[in-house]
């Protein structure tokens, strides 16, 4: 059984995706992600034996690469993917509340049954990350690191400290940041987030 969980947000996207919906949207890392990467290294080096799982979409990849080495073994995981924003794909909020404002009313109240408009549920969205967090506890590793995206580790914090999927905006996570839960008979403990220390200097 998984006794810590290691979440990793990939790396920075660059200046065109700032303040935009990025989820299925496949682009790679910025210079600067490739730079915050290389600067993980030093913290996934010494974690010989832990079950490695990475989003199959490319900026994942990418960090996982860059911060193991192309020699590492790592294990794609489909459930770890961002959530599908559909048609709000790759625009900034200013722009989704211009052309849909009452959808963005009904994500705003976090609607169980919303759906972004030919994207994904939110439901849905956290069923996948639920099967993922169960299959993360009873792992045999006793150390697990996810590399994902910042929907998604947001809402690991939340299951595993049983905490409601709303409280998931309470959480920053920037990209190429450390967040850890120490896990007890499936349930956790928090004891890093949104660590950005190795990135400085």
């Amino acid at each position: 059984m998984a006794q810590r969980l290691i979440l990793i947000r990939h790396g920075d996207l660059g200046e065109s995706c700032r303040g935009c919906y990025i989820g299925r949207t496949d682009v790679p890392l910025s210079a600067e992600g490739r730079r915050q990467a290389a600067a993980l290294a030093g913290e996934l080096g010494p974690l010989n034996g832990a079950h490695i799982l990475c989003s199959p979409l490319l900026r994942c990849r990418e960090t996982a690469g860059i911060a193991l080495g192309a020699g590492a073994t790592l294990d794609l995981d489909d459930d770890l993917r961002e959530i599908d924003f559909g048609r709000w794909e790759g625009m900034s909020f200013a722009e989704v509340a211009a052309a849909d404002p009452a959808a963005v009313d009904r994500w705003a109240a976090l609607d169980e049954d919303f759906a972004f408009p030919g994207g994904e549920g939110i439901g849905a969205f956290r069923e996948r990350i639920g099967a993922a967090a169960g299959r993360i506890a009873d792992d045999p590793a006793g150390t697990v690191v996810a590399i994902t995206h910042g929907g998604a580790i947001r809402l690991f914090i939340c299951r595993f400290l049983g905490l409601d999927y709303r409280q998931y905006l309470l959480f920053d996570v920037r990209p190429a940041s450390i967040s850890e839960i120490r896990i007890e008979d499936g349930r956790g403990v928090l004891t890093r987030v949104n660590d950005t220390h190795h990135l400085e200097g």
